[in-house]
């Protein structure tokens, strides 16, 4: 009984949030014959990537796989963005290795945080090579989410992030 309703939380043609990887597109739902064992796989595809990940359906939820944000987590995250930047006092590694479980949550909020925390205006000092990396992860993310949410493409996302981030600094 279980396996039945499983499957039908997420189906085909539905946009997913896989924690390490984002936002992707369940392509189908397989069976495949693994060590002996009969799997029910979703194929999910990450296109941007250029990638295709397949994950078990009965364990989905508990990899931390989701539906996409709804409308008011997004639009807590665009709150989230207008803050006031929180950067801990603690060591560069430490930080950087918060903000990397941040991002690999794949809860959009957290994300936003990352993206709050890390944004830099034009006249802030130079960032880092590897928290630009973050930057550019985590305001990916975001972007990528967003867009798949609201159903526009991935580059009217990111002008919206961008204007949010934009008016903050202002």
């Amino acid at each position: 009984m279980t396996k039945a309703r499983k499957s039908q939380e997420f189906g085909p043609d539905d946009y997913v949030v896989y924690p390490a990887h984002g936002v992707g597109k369940i392509v189908s739902i397989e069976e495949q014959e693994i060590a002996g064992l009969s799997l029910e796989l979703f194929v999910i595809s990450f296109e941007k990537d250029k990638m295709t990940l397949r994950v078990p359906t009965a364990k989905a939820t508990e990899v931390g796989m989701r539906a996409l944000s709804d409308p008011t987590v997004v639009s807590k995250a665009l709150d989230t963005l207008k803050g006031k930047a929180r950067v801990k006092r603690a060591m560069w590694s430490r930080r950087a290795q918060e903000y990397e479980q941040k991002i690999n949550s794949g809860d959009l909020i957290s994300i936003a945080e990352v993206v709050r925390d890390l944004h830099r205006a034009d006249d802030q000092r130079e960032q880092s090579y590897s928290e630009r990396q973050l930057y550019e992860a985590a305001l990916e993310r975001l972007t990528r989410e967003l867009a798949a949410v609201k159903g526009i493409d991935e580059a009217g996302a990111a002008a919206h992030v961008g204007e949010v981030l934009t008016k903050r600094a202002a």
